[in-house]
C-alpha cells in the first residue's frame, strides 16, 4: 500500500509536469462547449454560408438535449478516444525507453502497485474529462434547448460511460505494458475501433460488449434501457478491464528487463 500511494503520488507530479491535467480536460470541454452551440445556431449559420435563393428558408427538426448528449458521444467515441490513446500511450513503454524505468526496477518493486498507480491516475484524469465535458455541454443545454434529460438520467449515464472510459484506458496502459509506444498506440487504437466497426455491423445480435455501454448509457437520456442487455455489457466490461489490468501487470515485470539503462 505505501508503494502504491508513492508511485501514484508520482504520476499526479508526472501528469502535472506534462501538462495532462490540464490539455486532456481542456480538449474534452472544448468538444462540450462547441456541440450545442453548433446546434442550436446551425441554421443562422447555413443561412449565412449556405447561399441559398432570395425567400428559401433553411429548417432543421427541433434538437432535445438528449440529441445533443448523443452527438457529443460520437464525437468522444472518435476525438475523445484518439486524445485519451495519444496520452496515455506511452505511460509504461516511455519509462521504459527513457531509462526512468530503470531507476525504478533497479529496487524491489512491487508492479501491482506500479501498474495499479498508472492506471489510478489514468482512469480517473480520463474520467473526470468526460464528466468535465458532458457538464460543460449541460451548462449550454439548459440555456438553448427546451428538453433537457433529468438530472438522475443524466447521472446514470455518465456513470455508464465512466465504465466504458476505464476499458478504453485499460487496453491503452496494457498495450504500452507489452509494446513500445508506437505499437502501443497502434493496438490500442486498431482493437478500439475495430470494436466500433464491428458493432455498427452486427451490432443488433452483439448486445453483451465494452462497444455497446454508450448505447446503453444513451437509452437512460430517451427512456431506459434493457436492463439484461445492460448488466451483461457492464458484466463483459469489467471481466475483460480486470483480465486487461492482469496482463497489463504480468507484462510489466517482464518487460522490466527491456528498460533503457
Amino acid at each position: 500500500m505505501k508503494q502504491f500511494s508513492l508511485f501514484l503520488g508520482k504520476e499526479w507530479r508526472e501528469q502535472a509536469r506534462s501538462f495532462k491535467l490540464v490539455w486532456v480536460p481542456l480538449v474534452f470541454i472544448f468538444f462540450g462547449a462547441l456541440e450545442p452551440l453548433t446546434y442550436h445556431f446551425l441554421p443562422q449559420i447555413l443561412e449565412s454560408v449556405g447561399n441559398l435563393p432570395e425567400g428559401a428558408a433553411f429548417t432543421l427538426p427541433d434538437m432535445t438535449g438528449a440529441d445533443v448528449y448523443a452527438s457529443l458521444t460520437g464525437q468522444y467515441q472518435t476525438v475523445g478516444l484518439l486524445v485519451l490513446v495519444l496520452a496515455f500511450m506511452g505511460s509504461l513503454s516511455g519509462e521504459r525507453k527513457s531509462g526512468t524505468g530503470t531507476l525504478l526496477y533497479v529496487r524491489p518493486v512491487s508492479y501491482t502497485a506500479y501498474y495499479l498507480s498508472k492506471w489510478t491516475a489514468a482512469v480517473g484524469l480520463a474520467v473526470l474529462s468526460v464528466w468535465l465535458g458532458y457538464g460543460m455541454a449541460a451548462t449550454y443545454m439548459v440555456q438553448l434547448y427546451d428538453s433537457v434529460p433529468g438530472f438522475p438520467d443524466v447521472t446514470l449515464f455518465l456513470l455508464v460511460m465512466a465504465a466504458w472510459i476505464a476499458f478504453a484506458v485499460t487496453l491503452t496502459l496494457t498495450a504500452s505494458a507489452a509494446l513500445p509506444t508506437g505499437g502501443a498506440a497502434g493496438a490500442a487504437l486498431g482493437i478500439l475501433f475495430i470494436g466500433l466497426m464491428i458493432d455498427g455491423l452486427v451490432g443488433t445480435y452483439w448486445t453483451w460488449s465494452p462497444w455497446k455501454l454508450q448505447a446503453h448509457g444513451l437509452a437512460y437520456l430517451t427512456g431506459s434501457p434493457d436492463s439484461g442487455d445492460l448488466a451483461g455489457s457492464l458484466i463483459v466490461t469489467v471481466v475483460l478491464t480486470a483480465l486487461l489490468v492482469l496482463l497489463g501487470i504480468h507484462q510489466s515485470r517482464r518487460n522490466a528487463s527491456k528498460a533503457k539503462v
